[in-house]
């Protein structure tokens, strides 16, 4: 019986949620201190409770782990993915410094545009390898299009 390359086996998923969901465990730990601002500023009528963000957010994180896991289980060379997928995890991972810690409201708008795109593109990538990849990153670019508006909108009134 032969075995299975790694990246087609079970662990390369739970590697993949360990990375993407530790990544987001630990910029919530480092911005903890500053996620009062949330609170602090003025809002939108839009603007959803400060507990739904955690919840969205791992739930998301969760789902995009599980697309780049059927991305790499194809036989479709995936290393350009890999590296999107890096690239817009660590500009997503930023973004809470920039809102949250530095407070720079318009900056941070500006951040989310950069992972909108980053993460559509993602996304047309995913779906051309196999659709079930691209389905999963579906409510990722909707949250990131929502908080772009919800972005601007801080950034408007504060």
């Amino acid at each position: 019986m032969t075995q299975l390359p790694f990246r087609k086996r079970w662990p390369a998923l739970v590697i993949i949620l360990l990375v993407t969901l530790g990544s987001g465990a630990l910029v919530g730990f480092l911005t903890r201190d500053s996620m009062s601002v949330y609170s602090q500023i003025v809002k939108p009528s839009f603007a959803p409770p400060s507990w739904l963000f955690p919840v969205a957010w791992g739930l998301i994180y969760a789902a995009m782990s599980v697309s780049l896991w059927f991305i790499i289980r194809t036989d479709v060379p995936s290393r350009g993915i890999i590296v999107l997928y890096a690239v817009q995890l660590l500009v997503n991972l930023i973004w809470p410094f920039i809102f949250f810690t530095m407070q720079a409201f318009g900056l941070a708008f500006w951040w989310l545009i950069l992972l909108l795109a980053l993460v559509i593109w993602l996304m047309i990538l995913a779906f051309r390898v196999t659709p079930a990849a691209g389905w999963l990153l579906v409510p990722y670019a909707a949250w990131c299009s929502f908080a772009t508006a919800l972005s601007f909108a801080v950034a408007r009134l504060n």
